[in-house]
Parts: structure tokens; C-alpha cells; sequence
């Protein structure tokens, strides 16, 4: 797989950049929903983009609290090609 890292000025990695090909193949295997739709087909409406970004901060607060462990995207990557 061809993944490359950005990396801000400190040298921490930042993002991960996907070729399109390897995230149709993530996205077929996650089930993953088109991006302008939501998890049942529907249009993705202002409401529900909200609430999924409102649980996503609920989640880094819980990790920050030390109340859930999140997996690292090295690991998350190599957990799907395993399933392959």
C-alpha cells in the first residue's frame, strides 16, 4: 500500500494521504457509506454531519481522560490488509 505521511514542523505526523484506489478498497471492506450519504444510503443532511462530528469529539474527550484507547492509523491499515 502506498501511504504517505504528512508531517507538521516538529516532525509529528499529521495526516495520512491514501491513493483513491487503496480508499475505494477500505471503504468496500469498512462498508463505509459514499461521502454525501450517511451508514443507511440516505443524503447526508447538516444535522446528522453535526452529530457525527459532536460523537467524535465526545470520543478524543473520553481518550483524553484515559477512558478509551484509540488505534493508531498504522495499525488500523494494517488490521485491514490482514482481512484481505
Amino acid at each position: 500500500m502506498n501511504v504517505q505521511y504528512i508531517s507538521n514542523r516538529k516532525g509529528k505526523r499529521t495526516a495520512v494521504v491514501l491513493p483513491i484506489k487503496e480508499w475505494n478498497k477500505i471503504k468496500a471492506q469498512l462498508a463505509l457509506p459514499d461521502e454525501d450519504r450517511d451508514e443507511d444510503g440516505l443524503p447526508l443532511t447538516k444535522a446528522a454531519l453535526l452529530a457525527d462530528v459532536k460523537e467524535a469529539l465526545e470520543e478524543v474527550k473520553l481518550y483524553k481522560q484515559g477512558k478509551v484507547q484509540l488505534q493508531s492509523a498504522r495499525d488500523f491499515l494494517k488490521e485491514l490488509e490482514a482481512g484481505e
